[in-house]
Parts: C-alpha cells; sequence; structure tokens
C-alpha cells in the first residue's frame, strides 16, 4: 500500500511540471497513462530506431519484448546485422549473436546506446519528470516531455514520448544529449 501511495503522489509531483499550453485535458490524460505504464508488467512493440553519433548516423529496425526487468531485442535490418539480440536486465545491456559481442559505443557520458534506447524511453514514460505536455495533431496525439527538473532547457539529457491518445500506446520517442537528438525511435504494434 505504501508503495502504491509513494507512486501516486511522485505521478502528482511529477504532473506539476506540465506546461499550460496542453490544458487539463494533456496533463489527466498524461496522469493516465504514467499510471497505465507504471502498473505495466510486459510490453512487445516493433522499433525503427535512428541513432546519431554526429559523424555517423545508424539506422535499426527490431522487435521488442519487455518482461519485468528484462528487455529483448532482436534486430531484422540492416540485413547485416538481423538476428542479433541485444538482452538488457537492470544496468547490464549487451548486444550479442552465438557469442559474438557487438558495440557501437556510447552517445552520452551516461551510458546511452541504441540497445539502452528503449528502457530508457520506457522509464521515462514511468517516472521521467514532465516539463510540458501537450494534445497534438487535433487531440490525437500526446506529446509528453521530460528532462532535470533543475537543469536549463537544451542541457543533459532531455525525453520528448509521443502516445496515441485513444490507445495510449508509445507510437515515437526521441533522446537529446545538450540539445542535440541522439536517439529517434518510431514504434508500431504495441501492445501491452
Amino acid at each position: 500500500m505504501r508503495k502504491r501511495l509513494f507512486c501516486v503522489l511522485m505521478t502528482t509531483l511529477l504532473l506539476t511540471g506540465c506546461g499550460k499550453a496542453g490544458g487539463s485535458g494533456a496533463e489527466e490524460l498524461a496522469l493516465t497513462i504514467r499510471g497505465e505504464y507504471l502498473a505495466m508488467e510486459h510490453c512487445a512493440l516493433q522499433a525503427a530506431v535512428t541513432a546519431d553519433y554526429g559523424q555517423r548516423v545508424y539506422q535499426y529496425e527490431m522487435a521488442a519484448a519487455v518482461t519485468g526487468q528484462e528487455t529483448v531485442l532482436t534486430l531484422s535490418a540492416p540485413e547485416t546485422v538481423a538476428g542479433l539480440t541485444a538482452r538488457i536486465t537492470g544496468e547490464d545491456s549487451r548486444l550479442e549473436f552465438d557469442g559474438v559481442c557487438v558495440e557501437t559505443g556510447p552517445l552520452d557520458g551516461n551510458g546511452l546506446t541504441p540497445v539502452s534506447a528503449l528502457p530508457a524511453l520506457l522509464e521515462a514514460a514511468r517516472s521521467g519528470y514532465m516539463t510540458a505536455c501537450a494534445l497534438e495533431e487535433d487531440g490525437a496525439v500526446l506529446r509528453v516531455d521530460c528532462g532535470d527538473p533543475s537543469g536549463s532547457p537544451g542541457t543533459g539529457s532531455e525525453t520528448v514520448l509521443w502516445f496515441d491518445a485513444a490507445t495510449h500506446a508509445l507510437v515515437k520517442g526521441e533522446i537529446s544529449v545538450d540539445g542535440f537528438r541522439a536517439i529517434l525511435c518510431e514504434f508500431s504494434n504495441f501492445t501491452m
């Protein structure tokens, strides 16, 4: 009971950061979605991921299955890496195929990689500090911006999430580092 009350209180506090531009409808929807993602025990989805390292850009397509603390990603594109599996448990993540590990390198000083992007986006949906939220595309999509409550816009790590307003499915997410978009994920076939 204490844990649930703590989650509700934290969610309420986090939503106080939602901007007024979206109005109370966006804030109420963000609160509802946050509660659903906090309670979510598993999900499955397809993702198209773009990782921008500045000098080089990588694009991947993958299927993802999240169960509890474990996330399993199976790459389907590009063809040269199709079949590689990433297994993420807590802080540990690795991209492997038949015992061979592949590394593209971190995108920031906190170890953000294309492999860790999906868990980072889901964590932002569950507990990120909301700096703004608004309904877009004639109310069909909810945009939620998350960032450091003590930071300045354009510095540090910032996350933007887009949810289908009707189904609450995560449809897109991006992670920016010091104002530069490092990760863009577009999701389809999202099921909880």
